[in-house]
């Protein structure tokens, strides 16, 4: 299959996963697996900072 690279923000991927969350489980979860990996490998592992203590 062909590729293509997007350049998007943090908000655009995060919008597009949240319309994908919307549509059959069965249809979308390799896609979003695909994107979270993505994501992941570029932006490396983020700190958690715990409610309150921001």
């Amino acid at each position: 299959m062909e590729k293509i690279t997007l350049s998007l923000s943090i908000p655009e991927i995060n919008l597009i996963l949240e319309a994908l969350g919307c549509l059959p489980y069965a249809q979308v979860y390799e896609l979003i697996g695909n994107v979270q990996e993505q994501a992941r490998a570029q932006l490396g592992p983020r700190p958690v900072v715990a409610e309150g203590l921001a």
